[in-house]
């Protein structure tokens, strides 16, 4: 096994009582993203892209196979210990950002270091240099109301990143946004998986976002079929 792997699945498969009929969203899928790597999941509509992360987060378990973080199960935590692994292991960017309306960027920034029982102080001058990062130096104490879309998206990055996470997991990041300032989240996904080392993995129904991808699979019919 490689030690550059950070989140895989093996022989993962997932399925629904509706009714008397079992319904198969996905079967037997094998995946593996490792650090500094950038994965796309591809998939029209209710292809199963969403369960497929929550899955690999470790928010749904699996009805057969195994995912792993940084080489742990999930099978084998508690909800308690999962909760604990994916505020440490893992960020997360949705389509719409999430952001606490009543705080300003920096604090939200902070909200994972603050849970994870960081010191204060540390905390503040490790948010502040992220949100400066993603080009949000003049920012910290605006609201999200006070930001546009690309602002605030670029904000939930850089929560995403607070606790210097071994993957960051995407939810059609750019599906909200024009097409200049998802070019510009793009290229700044690029920027910081080599800064960080880490893996990202996004799930979309974009193709024109695998061109930029180091790796890339469709979602269809249950089943997780490479792309490049």
């Amino acid at each position: 096994m490689s030690n550059n792997i950070v989140l895989e699945c093996h022989a993962l498969s997932k399925q629904y009582q509706d009714g008397k009929q079992v319904v198969d969203v996905f079967r037997s899928i094998d995946l593996s993203v490792n650090k500094g790597e950038a994965c796309a999941i591809v998939g029209a509509s209710g292809s199963g892209k969403t369960t497929l992360l929550n899955l690999l987060a470790g928010l749904d378990l699996a009805t057969t196979g195994e995912v792993k973080l940084a080489q742990v199960s999930w099978s084998s935590m508690s909800d308690s210990k999962r909760a604990k692994m994916r505020n440490r292991e893992m960020g997360f960017v949705y389509q719409f950002h999430h952001l606490l309306a009543e705080f300003s960027a920096l604090e939200n920034v902070l909200m994972p270091m603050w849970i994870a029982g960081m010191n204060k102080q540390e905390a503040k001058l490790r948010g502040e240099e992220l949100l400066a990062q993603v080009g949000l130096k003049d920012r910290f104490n605006h609201r999200p109301s006070q930001l546009s879309g690309g602002e605030r998206q670029r904000v939930a990055i850089a929560r995403a990143l607070a606790n210097r996470p071994a993957c960051v997991l995407m939810d059609e990041p750019t599906g909200n946004l024009d097409e200049t300032t998802s070019l510009e989240i793009q290229n700044l996904i690029n920027e910081l998986k080599v800064t960080y080392n880490m893996a990202f993995l996004l799930v979309t129904h974009d193709e024109k976002m695998l061109s930029w991808m180091d790796s890339a699979y469709r979602l269809s019919k249950g089943t997780l079929q490479s792309l490049k």
